[in-house]
């Protein structure tokens, strides 16, 4: 297979989202495939099927890509500091092309960085209603200061649901096509990392991506100032089992593939660390004396330090059952 390379930013992500040729005549060639190899060479890839693949690029958040002859799809994008990276890997995966369809799993700029580059090329992001408005919003991490400014209209989601949704790939849209083909996506509503959760299931290829609902590497993010806590990962992680079965290859956020044991166990760890943290709160105690009180202390050595995990949960049980505290 002969893969042709485009040599600026503009041009990669222009020939990956809207399928435009993107050479410009007389560079040297070899310098333009060198250039091409070390910037995919930072990512790695895993074959799930045959047509779905788990992009992950270092210090970012996971990426699943389907391909086929109608072009990609992708469970996240990145954040905006590697689409040039992302796209010139996409475009060299097999059956890769451009982009038509991009999911938010949430809203945060590790998983939303692409959305500006698809949004102007006029193709589809999908996020639920709830992502759509915090992407519209200027947010700001009251426990750090950090401040995200809102999207503009052009990169914010352009198909919002509720509950749930089914798409048909353009590949797919022919008579005779097995239903289970077709992809299924749905709101996760425990408020697990955000109050805007979603998943996508891929039912032939029996795969799941889930984003930061759950976290395959270390302590999750728990993100109280737009939705998310501890009660809401123990009530996400149970929903998700009713989706996925034994054999489902399960695609966190971070981290590698995962199984419905695995799911499990999380739910059990997470459920006792939130029983803790209720009688603690229910104690009168308050975040310091929650940390200080080690209630992952038999989960760090898996996990690592629990301390920030365990401060922002507390919190998070504040801002959803003693709002007024």
């Amino acid at each position: 297979m002969v893969t042709r390379v485009a040599h600026t930013r503009r041009e990669i992500l222009k020939a990956a989202v809207g399928g435009a040729a993107g050479l410009v005549l007389g560079a040297p060639a070899r310098s333009l495939a060198a250039a091409a190899q070390a910037a995919v060479a930072v990512t790695s890839t895993q074959q799930l099927s045959d047509d779905l693949f788990l992009l992950r690029l270092p210090g970012e958040a996971n990426v699943l890509a389907q391909t086929g002859s109608g072009g990609v799809l992708l469970v996240d994008g990145g954040s905006a500091k590697v689409a040039e990276t992302l796209m010139a890997h996409v475009m060299g995966l097999p059956g890769g092309g451009p982009v038509h369809t991009l999911f938010n799993t949430h809203w945060h700029p590790e998983q939303s960085g692409l959305n500006e580059v698809v949004g102007k090329a006029g193709k589809t992001i999908i996020a639920q209603e709830n992502t759509k408005l915090w992407l519209a919003t200027d947010v700001t991490w009251s426990w750090n200061g950090k401040r995200f400014q809102r999207l503009p209209k052009i990169a914010q989601p352009n198909k919002t649901f509720y509950t749930t949704g089914k798409l048909e790939l353009p590949t797919e849209r022919r008579e005779g096509v097995p239903a289970d083909s077709v992809i299924q996506y749905g709101y996760i509503p425990d408020a697990a990392h955000t109050d805007g959760d979603l998943y996508v299931y891929f039912p032939k290829q029996n795969v799941l991506a889930v984003g930061d609902v759950v976290s395959g590497e270390g302590w999750p993010v728990v993100d109280w100032q737009t939705g998310g806590w501890i009660g809401g990962i123990v009530g996400g992680l149970q929903r998700l089992q009713t989706i996925a079965n034994a054999d489902t290859k399960i695609v966190p956020g971070r981290g590698p593939v995962l199984k419905l044991a695995d799911i499990e166990k999380q739910a059990e760890m997470y459920r006792t660390i939130y029983d803790r943290l209720s009688t603690m709160l229910n104690k009168g105690r308050g975040p310091t004396e929650a940390v200080e009180a080690k209630p992952t202390k038999e989960f760090d050595a898996q996990m690592g330090n629990g301390d920030e995990f365990v401060r922002r949960s507390f919190e998070s049980l504040w801002a959803y059952l003693s709002p007024d505290a």
